[in-house]
């Protein structure tokens, strides 16, 4: 884990948040610098408008908890010396600023580098530090759009649909918490990493990719159909949808004996593996007439029992409140920050260590929250952080 690792987090809204988030979650000290007034613009975007007022912002929230914050302004002379007295105590600075930003406030890479040899800087950015996207801003559908996820999204025939998430900034921000953990683990220790959301999606595409690549065969949509096997889909039962993955030839034959659908084994449209790719649809509307006489969690607990891979289609509100949930204690509660009576509850890290969950043990700080502590800890005294206070330095 990321003990006694200390992180400076110079990020805004989402994937360096989002990155940050799992290194406190693994165990590292996450200093969060803010903007002096303002903060993260995370604080103030979400549903609940007083929230966002108190800079509270359920979306920042979501990716903050176990931070300290500080707030500093890096464009001032007493701002620059503060973050670099930081940097030597530091382990790891992320950024997500345009590129070329920390370099012109002369705090980048190679600057820092002479203040600590040992840090870890990640930048992470839409396209990275280089090519001819390097200077274009980006949020996450933008790099949707560029990456070709929207064109694979959504039925055939459907106008290219975005993820129903922010899937760039996420798995950004994942790709750069492993890329620092990586590093971290280098003797000898320092390092610059450029991570770009649109090459860490496309890398998530492995297969899509790969089929492109080495195939030539062009992606497309094909809505809940996976397509590298059939019957491997979303099916529609009495009540409700049914996915189910029947990938395995053994698990094709299990689903239809138990369907009462067996002498689809020997059909000759039905035989293979290929050929039921090639008949899909007429698979599907043949199973459907037996799926549709049971509900469809009655199914699932059905073919689940027999080993076939099978599952209702259930919103995010029934899974979070879901027993599988509880028992792995995904969901944490806090304190709110704003001293609310009703506490707040923030998902942890998609891990167990040792059988238990991790994660952080502090709700997300309000804006400015750890300026004196963190101060005091870098030798400054009570004048010297009040004249910080009068001249908008924190």
């Amino acid at each position: 884990m990321l003990n006694d690792i200390r992180v400076l987090d110079l990020t805004n809204v989402l994937a360096g948040p989002f990155c940050c988030h799992q290194l406190a979650h693994m165990g590292a000290e996450v200093i969060k610098i803010e903007a002096v007034g303002r903060g993260d613009l995370a604080r103030q975007l979400g549903p609940d408008a007083r929230l966002n007022q108190e800079k509270c912002g359920i979306s920042f929230l979501a990716q903050n908890a176990g931070k300290k914050s500080l707030t500093l302004n890096l464009k001032s002379p007493e701002g620059k010396s503060i973050f670099r007295k930081l940097v030597e105590t530091a382990d790891v600075v992320v950024e997500n600023f345009r590129p070329g930003v920390m370099d012109r406030l002369g705090l980048g890479y190679k600057q820092l580098q002479q203040v600590n040899p040992q840090i870890v800087y990640c930048a992470i950015s839409g396209f990275g530090q280089e090519g001819p996207f390097r200077e274009r801003p980006a949020y996450d559908q933008i790099v949707q759009g560029l990456s070709g996820v929207m064109t694979i999204t959504g039925r055939p025939g459907d106008e290219p649909l975005r993820v129903g998430y922010p899937l760039a900034d996420t798995i950004g921000g994942l790709t750069a918490a492993m890329a620092i953990s990586a590093a971290l683990n280098s003797k000898p220790r320092g390092a610059f990493l450029d991570v770009a959301m649109l090459d860490s999606v496309l890398t998530s595409m492995g297969w899509i990719v790969s089929n492109f690549l080495n195939a030539d065969i062009i992606p497309g949509q094909h809505g809940n159909e996976n397509m590298t096997s059939s019957p491997s889909g979303t099916f529609q039962t009495q009540e409700g949808l049914l996915n189910i993955a029947a990938n395995e030839e053994r698990q094709w034959q299990a689903l239809a004996e138990h369907l009462g659908c067996g002498h689809l084994c020997d059909d000759d449209r039905f035989r293979t593996r290929e050929q039921r790719k090639k008949y899909r649809t007429e698979l599907r509307q043949e199973l459907e007439k037996s799926l549709a006489t049971k509900p469809a969690k009655q199914w699932e607990d059905e073919l689940c029992a027999l080993g076939v891979p099978a599952g209702i289609v259930m919103t995010v509100p029934e899974m979070l409140a879901h027993e599988q949930i509880r028992q792995r204690g995904l969901i944490a509660e806090f304190p709110s920050p704003i001293g609310e009576e009703k506490n707040i509850a923030l998902v942890r890290t998609g891990f167990l260590k040792d059988g238990s969950p991790v994660g952080v043990t502090t709700p997300p700080p309000r804006l400015g929250e750890n300026n004196e502590d963190l101060l005091y800890g870098l030798g400054y005294d009570e004048n010297e952080i009040n004249e910080f206070y009068q001249k908008g330095v924190i």
